[in-house]
């Protein structure tokens, strides 16, 4: 099963007899909530999921969205219909980070069929989908979580694995170099991370390149082979489209949650800044 969909392909599954669960994952870094949005229009029996309260633990040591307690997370897939042996999408407005985010959970989480809409809502409304303002209540889901599906690195992984493989950081290129540090305590990238934005993993129209360049992409920043492969970005949002990325490219990569804004909330751990990996 391809880890992404197109809205064509959407819109036929949703028609047949057994449709996926919808999730939007509007969510912006700094923006405002995204339920208004939802509210104003979405995909037909798509259920919002709040990201900072569904998909996220509270901010902390470990981060900004560090991963959310199990129970928590489990209710919030069963209120919104998920179950076992149902597909699931994710989608939200942007460059795919929120509905990666899901993705990755579910994935972790033990969940076999799940999928990202590739483009997200703009895709959907550009090729003809409706949207609607209409609440759905969807039947409770019988998720059960099995956590450990997708691989994980704490603070102390990440920093080894730049050492022995690569660690690619997902966030724009001015935040890897340190020169644009407003959202973390500290401007900067893991010493031995290579950049790696994630606005390169997509087309103009916010759509996955072919998978093809996606691996000759990752391949020219070493991760290719055999190399072990790990990524992060600010708070593990946008590091899960990243992972997406690699997947469609067929690179297994393993997910630091924490990400920069969980490394830097311990003063002790060193700082690289500056182009080069350090």
């Amino acid at each position: 099963m391809n880890d992404i969909i197109t809205a064509t392909e959407l819109a036929s599954e949703s028609a047949g007899a057994h449709p996926p669960v919808l999730l939007d994952v509007r969510w912006q870094l700094q923006g405002p909530h995204g339920r208004p949005d939802y509210e104003a229009g979405h995909l037909p029996g798509a259920v919002f999921i709040d990201l900072d309260a569904d998909l996220a633990g509270p901010a902390g040591d470990e981060g900004r969205h560090p991963l959310p307690d199990v129970a928590v997370f489990t209710a919030a897939m069963r209120r919104a219909g998920v179950r076992g042996d149902r597909p699931v999408v994710a989608y939200d407005a942007g460059l795919g980070w929120a509905a990666a985010r899901a993705w990755w959970l579910l994935r972790w989480a033990g969940h076999r069929e799940v999928r990202v809409l590739d483009g997200g809502l703009a895709a959907w409304t550009a090729s003809g989908g409706a949207v609607t303002t209409e609440i759905p209540q969807p039947q409770e889901g019988d998720f059960t979580p099995e956590p450990g599906g997708l691989p994980q690195l704490t603070a102390d992984e990440a920093a080894a694995l730049a050492r022995r493989g690569v660690l690619l950081d997902a966030r724009s290129a001015e935040r890897y170099r340190g020169e644009a540090a407003s959202v973390d305590r500290v401007g900067g990238h893991i010493p031995g991370a290579v950049s790696a934005p994630t606005t390169e993993n997509v087309t103009e129209d916010h759509t996955f390149r072919p998978a093809a360049a996606l691996a000759d992409r990752f391949a020219a920043l070493g991760a290719k082979g055999d190399a072990e492969v790990g990524v992060y970005c600010g708070s593990g949002v946008s590091g899960a489209q990243e992972v997406l990325a690699l997947t469609l490219a067929g690179v297994p990569a393993a997910l630091y949650i924490g990400s920069w804004s969980g490394w830097t909330a311990d003063p002790s751990r060193p700082v690289a800044t500056g182009a080069q990996p350090g």
